[in-house]
């Protein structure tokens, strides 16, 4: 896979869950609000998830720069050529529960974000890692990584950083399913 294939499966992949979002933003306030037996409500998933990406963001951003920095120093054109592409590795964060993880307590939804705010930040937080994507379209993103505790993850570059968020996203989204199932035999 080219660096350039990689880029865009991941835009897709951006694409893909940002449009699986936006119903979820649609459904009836009782079945946003409702508090399954375990876990979050729905509205809480999405707070979860922006709150989430805030702080990959953070990462990303830093990589980002640093990437770019490490650019003007080293082989890149090589870097690429010797580089193992790997964003199968993260797709095991995509399912539910399949790895235990305690989350820091700054990523835990408190319910104080409007819905609408929460909807207008997961979009920018989308169009932000497509921007990102754009300025480091050459493979620069390569160059710079950094741990993941994550599922002992190990050391991941800034792309692998993006499709991290997409997969995070993923496995929300199976959670919110979960979620609507137990509200449907609720209210039956």
């Amino acid at each position: 896979m080219t660096i350039e294939t990689t880029i865009r499966f991941i835009e897709d992949e951006l694409a893909r869950t940002r449009i699986a979002y936006d119903s979820w933003f649609d459904v009836q306030p009782e079945l946003l609000g409702y508090k399954p037996k375990e876990g979050w409500s729905i509205e809480e998933i999405l707070e979860h998830v922006t709150l989430t990406n805030q702080f990959l963001l953070i990462l990303i951003r830093k990589g980002k720069n640093k990437a770019k920095e490490l650019a003007a120093k080293k082989d890149l054109q090589q870097a690429v050529l010797d580089y193992t592409y790997n964003l199968d590795e993260l797709d095991q964060i995509a399912r539910h529960k399949s790895f235990v993880w305690i989350r820091p307590e700054h990523m835990e939804p408190v319910g104080s974000i409007p819905l609408s705010q929460i909807k207008s930040k997961l979009e920018e937080q989308v169009k932000e890692c497509q921007d990102i994507l754009h300025e480091i379209p050459n493979g620069e993103g390569i160059l710079y990584q950094t741990t993941m505790s994550v599922n002992a993850l190990g050391k991941i570059d800034v792309y692998q950083y993006i499709y991290f968020l997409c997969q995070h996203a993923k496995r929300h989204l199976v959670q919110m399913q979960k979620v609507r199932d137990e509200f449907a035999t609720y209210i039956s």
